[in-house]
Protein backbone atom coordinates (compact mmCIF):
# COMPACT_ATOMS: atom_id res chain seq x y z
CA UNK A 1 0.00 0.00 0.00
CA UNK A 2 2.72 2.04 0.73
CA UNK A 3 4.98 2.03 -2.52
CA UNK A 4 1.40 2.46 -4.45
CA UNK A 5 0.49 5.66 -2.33
CA UNK A 6 4.62 6.94 -3.34
CA UNK A 7 3.80 6.45 -6.81
CA UNK A 8 0.63 7.67 -7.18
CA UNK A 9 1.22 10.80 -4.90
CA UNK A 10 4.72 11.34 -6.68
CA UNK A 11 3.15 11.52 -9.87
CA UNK A 12 0.55 13.98 -8.54
CA UNK A 13 2.64 15.89 -6.86
CA UNK A 14 5.14 16.15 -10.01
CA UNK A 15 1.93 17.46 -12.29
CA UNK A 16 0.87 19.92 -9.62
CA UNK A 17 4.41 21.44 -8.60
CA UNK A 18 5.64 21.68 -12.42
CA UNK A 19 5.42 25.61 -13.00
CA UNK A 20 7.43 26.24 -9.59
CA UNK A 21 9.73 22.87 -11.12
CA UNK A 22 10.09 25.29 -14.18
CA UNK A 23 10.45 28.63 -12.62
CA UNK A 24 13.28 27.44 -10.28
CA UNK A 25 15.16 25.70 -12.75
CA UNK A 26 15.18 28.90 -15.07
CA UNK A 27 15.65 31.10 -12.15
CA UNK A 28 19.08 29.02 -11.31
CA UNK A 29 20.12 29.26 -14.62
CA UNK A 30 19.95 32.69 -14.94
CA UNK A 31 21.20 33.94 -11.55
CA UNK A 32 23.83 31.30 -11.01
CA UNK A 33 26.65 29.81 -13.51
CA UNK A 34 26.38 25.72 -13.02
CA UNK A 35 24.28 22.64 -13.38
CA UNK A 36 21.00 22.96 -11.91
CA UNK A 37 21.00 20.01 -10.05
CA UNK A 38 23.22 20.16 -6.99
CA UNK A 39 26.54 18.09 -7.34
CA UNK A 40 26.46 16.85 -4.34
CA UNK A 41 27.87 13.14 -3.00
CA UNK A 42 25.90 10.43 -2.72
CA UNK A 43 23.27 9.65 0.21
CA UNK A 44 22.77 6.60 2.17
CA UNK A 45 19.55 4.47 1.64
CA UNK A 46 17.82 1.51 2.90
CA UNK A 47 20.13 -1.06 3.73
CA UNK A 48 23.36 1.31 3.41
CA UNK A 49 22.78 1.38 -0.29
CA UNK A 50 24.04 4.72 -1.94
CA UNK A 51 22.01 6.65 -4.33
CA UNK A 52 21.71 10.40 -5.75
CA UNK A 53 19.28 12.32 -4.58
CA UNK A 54 17.67 14.96 -7.21
CA UNK A 55 17.78 18.54 -5.57
CA UNK A 56 17.55 21.48 -7.02
CA UNK A 57 21.01 23.57 -6.57
CA UNK A 58 21.22 25.83 -3.39
CA UNK A 59 24.61 26.39 -3.73
CA UNK A 60 27.83 27.49 -5.47
CA UNK A 61 29.00 24.75 -7.49
CA UNK A 62 31.25 22.03 -6.20
CA UNK A 63 30.28 23.50 -2.26
CA UNK A 64 30.55 20.15 -0.95
CA UNK A 65 34.30 20.15 -1.80
CA UNK A 66 35.10 23.62 -1.66
CA UNK A 67 33.76 23.62 2.23
CA UNK A 68 36.80 21.14 3.56
CA UNK A 69 39.27 22.54 0.49
CA UNK A 70 38.85 26.58 0.19
CA UNK A 71 40.56 28.63 2.79
CA UNK A 72 37.42 31.18 2.97
CA UNK A 73 35.20 29.19 4.33
CA UNK A 74 37.35 28.01 6.99
CA UNK A 75 35.04 29.55 9.65
CA UNK A 76 31.94 27.80 8.09
CA UNK A 77 33.69 24.08 8.37
CA UNK A 78 34.53 24.59 11.53
CA UNK A 79 30.92 25.85 12.58
CA UNK A 80 29.72 22.33 10.47
CA UNK A 81 32.33 20.10 12.43
CA UNK A 82 31.13 21.65 15.84
CA UNK A 83 27.55 21.60 15.61
CA UNK A 84 25.61 18.85 15.74
CA UNK A 85 23.40 18.85 12.81
CA UNK A 86 26.14 19.12 9.97
CA UNK A 87 23.95 22.28 9.01
CA UNK A 88 25.71 25.92 8.89
CA UNK A 89 23.69 28.88 9.78
CA UNK A 90 24.18 31.70 7.09
CA UNK A 91 25.71 29.27 4.70
CA UNK A 92 28.14 31.50 2.35
CA UNK A 93 28.03 28.95 0.00
CA UNK A 94 24.23 29.29 -0.61
CA UNK A 95 23.06 31.39 -3.72
CA UNK A 96 20.47 33.98 -3.73
CA UNK A 97 18.21 31.42 -5.31
CA UNK A 98 19.40 28.94 -3.49
CA UNK A 99 17.97 30.81 0.39
CA UNK A 100 14.89 31.44 -0.96
CA UNK A 101 14.25 27.47 -2.14
CA UNK A 102 15.83 26.24 0.90
CA UNK A 103 13.69 28.30 3.35
CA UNK A 104 10.71 26.47 1.20
CA UNK A 105 12.07 22.89 0.90
CA UNK A 106 11.46 24.07 -2.91
CA UNK A 107 14.67 21.96 -3.76
CA UNK A 108 13.78 19.24 -2.15
CA UNK A 109 10.69 18.69 -4.81
CA UNK A 110 12.93 16.97 -7.68
CA UNK A 111 13.07 13.88 -4.79
CA UNK A 112 9.68 13.03 -6.00
CA UNK A 113 11.27 11.12 -9.14
CA UNK A 114 13.61 8.98 -6.49
CA UNK A 115 10.50 8.13 -5.35
CA UNK A 116 9.29 7.17 -8.39
CA UNK A 117 12.77 5.02 -8.95
CA UNK A 118 12.28 3.39 -5.61
CA UNK A 119 15.17 4.90 -3.80
CA UNK A 120 12.94 6.90 -1.67
CA UNK A 121 9.40 7.20 -0.18
CA UNK A 122 7.34 10.29 0.07
CA UNK A 123 7.69 9.58 3.54
CA UNK A 124 10.55 8.31 6.06
CA UNK A 125 14.22 8.95 7.77
CA UNK A 126 16.23 12.01 6.70
CA UNK A 127 18.64 10.29 3.59
CA UNK A 128 22.38 11.05 5.40
CA UNK A 129 25.59 11.49 3.52
CA UNK A 130 28.12 8.16 4.70
CA UNK A 131 30.76 10.91 6.27
CA UNK A 132 28.15 12.78 8.45
CA UNK A 133 26.12 9.24 9.37
CA UNK A 134 30.68 8.52 10.28
CA UNK A 135 31.19 11.28 12.07
CA UNK A 136 28.06 11.47 14.28
CA UNK A 137 27.85 8.61 15.33
CA UNK A 138 31.50 9.09 16.70
CA UNK A 139 30.06 12.51 18.07
CA UNK A 140 27.11 10.45 19.33
CA UNK A 141 28.29 6.93 20.20
CA UNK A 142 24.72 5.80 21.54
CA UNK A 143 23.40 6.75 18.46
CA UNK A 144 24.40 3.50 16.40
CA UNK A 145 21.46 1.48 17.23
CA UNK A 146 19.22 4.12 15.87
CA UNK A 147 21.18 4.39 12.65
CA UNK A 148 20.95 0.69 11.89
CA UNK A 149 17.29 0.97 12.66
CA UNK A 150 16.96 4.26 10.49
CA UNK A 151 18.46 2.61 8.05
CA UNK A 152 16.16 -0.74 7.84
CA UNK A 153 13.68 1.64 5.45
CA UNK A 154 13.77 3.67 2.79
CA UNK A 155 14.69 7.31 3.69
CA UNK A 156 12.11 9.93 2.74
CA UNK A 157 11.59 13.89 1.41
CA UNK A 158 8.98 14.26 4.64
CA UNK A 159 9.46 12.60 8.04
CA UNK A 160 8.90 13.24 11.84
CA UNK A 161 12.39 15.35 12.28
CA UNK A 162 10.92 17.68 9.16
CA UNK A 163 7.80 18.66 10.94
CA UNK A 164 9.56 18.87 13.88
CA UNK A 165 11.97 21.29 13.85
CA UNK A 166 14.34 20.27 10.81
CA UNK A 167 17.76 22.05 11.23
CA UNK A 168 16.89 23.00 14.38
CA UNK A 169 17.59 19.78 16.55
CA UNK A 170 21.36 18.13 16.68
CA UNK A 171 22.15 14.72 14.99
CA UNK A 172 20.76 12.51 18.53
CA UNK A 173 17.73 13.86 18.86
CA UNK A 174 17.50 13.72 14.87
CA UNK A 175 17.86 10.43 14.43
CA UNK A 176 15.83 9.64 17.77
CA UNK A 177 12.71 10.67 16.17
CA UNK A 178 13.66 9.01 12.60
CA UNK A 179 14.51 5.95 14.87
CA UNK A 180 10.93 6.20 16.52
CA UNK A 181 9.48 6.17 12.44
CA UNK A 182 11.75 2.95 11.03
CA UNK A 183 10.11 1.22 14.79
CA UNK A 184 6.16 2.69 14.90
CA UNK A 185 5.29 3.60 11.20
CA UNK A 186 1.79 3.04 10.33
CA UNK A 187 -0.65 4.62 7.66
CA UNK A 188 -2.21 6.86 10.52
CA UNK A 189 1.68 8.06 11.67
CA UNK A 190 2.04 9.14 7.60
CA UNK A 191 -0.94 10.50 7.40
CA UNK A 192 -0.24 12.68 10.79
CA UNK A 193 3.31 13.72 9.21
CA UNK A 194 1.64 14.32 5.77
CA UNK A 195 -0.63 16.70 6.78
CA UNK A 196 2.44 18.91 8.38
CA UNK A 197 4.28 18.87 5.82
CA UNK A 198 2.76 21.95 3.44
CA UNK A 199 2.85 24.19 6.48
CA UNK A 200 6.80 23.36 7.83
CA UNK A 201 7.54 24.29 4.02
CA UNK A 202 5.26 27.65 3.93
CA UNK A 203 6.62 28.64 7.37
CA UNK A 204 10.38 27.59 6.80
CA UNK A 205 10.77 26.98 10.58
CA UNK A 206 14.06 25.49 11.10
CA UNK A 207 15.15 26.00 7.50
CA UNK A 208 18.79 26.32 6.95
Amino acid sequence: MKRATDIVLSLTLLIFFFPILLITAVALLITSPGPVFADTPKRVGKGGKLFYPYKFRSMIVNAYELLKTDPKFKKAYEEQQKRGNYKIMNDPRVTPVGKIIRKYSIDEIPQLVNVLKGEMSLIGPRPYYPEELDNQQKKYPKTRESVSRVLSIKPGITGLWQVSGRSELPFNKRIALDAYYSKEKSLFLDVKILAKTPWAMVSGKGAV
